[in-house]
């Protein structure tokens, strides 16, 4: 469902419209009068939702249906990164078993085998057993097989209006679903920012290396990039390697940069969605840390349960509602994946984690699935 803040100035109004009726979306921007519409979701910015309100004369932040193909394909932004000397994994496409195979053969284990096209964060393969790399393929119409990067992962936002850009505090997310980075790869299981152990020089190094050539490369080939570029990167031994590009913002890092922010973020995305980003003052963040933590369903990642009751979520602050419906009785329930974000911010890491724990253990939810380690390690300087 899609959610529109009127124009008026009134309250959030839900309307029925699905993320991927692009006409439908923008019909509804037209009818609220919206002074500024952004884009949540991959699947409209890949079918070309800012394509279509941006015609009817409103300022869209995300990008054109061509320039949201840097996530829309793994393969695209490949060849991009490769145009622009981006740092990042050698890289085979494939699209038969056999070229998947020697592939695997050349780069060795572990197996990085990605789904080229969109797959709710789902579509990574990370994995030592070449015959589960295999049939992750022979699953997908087309893959990226790569080269394994090691190290560290960082999340990085920029704000960009295709030329200016505003990076934003980096975080780190936790993919797999159970603690030690044990089990499958999900969406996000948790969160926290900033990073104290990252290093002074990362965002510069990262606007130089990554993110100016990229903008540079997308505008060369006319296809400017507006909007929220995410850059997933790996710190390498050799220096920062870019994993992938996302075009808008991701959870759960989004929860925790946000928390941070002090500046407003409608300015911002405004500035950045009318071109004018170079004119907007620096950015101001709050002193502090900020940690989430996701509470998912039962049989996420694969088969998610729905219809769970909740309780202990409503009109908590700090307890953000993802996969979450109202029956017809009103009683709240589970209605996806990764159901609630516990978000809590702190004077340090340490005591930002304790909160964002005690918003988790005031949720109940049967059969929830919680990871327990989130930002654990960095806590203590580990």
């Amino acid at each position: 469902m899609s959610g529109l803040t009127l124009a008026s100035g009134g309250p959030v109004r839900l309307a029925a419209v699905p993320a991927d009726d692009i006409e439908g979306l923008a019909a509804l921007a037209v009818e609220g009068r919206a002074d500024l519409v952004i884009v949540g979701p991959e699947v409209p910015l890949v079918a070309g939702i800012t394509d279509l309100v941006r015609a009817k004369g409103i300022p869209v932040f995300g990008p054109t249906k061509a320039a949201a193909a840097l996530e829309g394909s793994k393969a695209f932004a490949k060849v991009i990164m490769t145009a622009a000397g981006v740092p990042t994994a050698r890289s085979r496409v494939a699209t038969d078993a056999e070229a998947v195979a020697a592939a695997l053969d050349e780069f060795g284990a572990p197996y990085v085998v990605k789904d080229d096209g969109l797959a709710a964060g789902k579509g990574v393969v990370v994995t030592d057993d070449r015959a589960a790399a295999l049939a992750h393929a022979a699953s997908c119409e087309r893959v990226v097989v790569e080269e394994y990067l090691s190290g560290p992962e960082v999340s990085l936002f920029v704000v960009t209006d295709g030329t200016a850009v505003r990076p934003l505090v980096p975080a780190q997310d936790f993919k797999r679903l159970r603690d030690g980075d044990e089990g499958p790869n999900t969406g996000g299981m948790g969160a926290y920012a900033p990073l104290p152990w990252a290093p002074p020089a990362l965002v510069p190094d990262v606007l130089r290396d990554v993110v100016e050539p990229t903008l540079a490369e997308m505008r060369k080939r006319g296809t400017p990039f507006s909007g929220l570029l995410y850059v997933g990167l790996a710190i390498t031994p050799d220096g920062p390697r870019v994993i992938e590009f996302n075009c808008r913002f991701g959870d759960p890092e989004t929860q925790v940069v946000l928390a941070l922010l002090e500046t407003p973020l409608a300015g911002l995305l405004h500035a950045a969605a009318t071109g004018t980003l170079a004119d907007h003052p620096p950015l101001l963040w709050r002193d502090g840390s900020a940690v989430t933590v996701v509470v998912a369903s039962a049989g996420y990642p694969d088969s998610p349960r729905k219809g769970d009751p909740i309780l202990g979520a409503d009109r908590v602050p700090g307890v953000l509602h993802a996969g979450t419906a109202r029956r017809d009785d009103g009683a709240l329930v589970s209605s996806g994946g990764r159901v609630l974000c516990c978000t809590a911010t702190g004077p340090d890491l340490a005591s930002a984690r304790h909160a964002a724990y005690a918003l988790v253990d005031g949720v109940t939810l049967p059969g929830a699935q919680v990871r327990r380690d989130i930002a654990a390690a960095a806590a203590i300087g580990a």
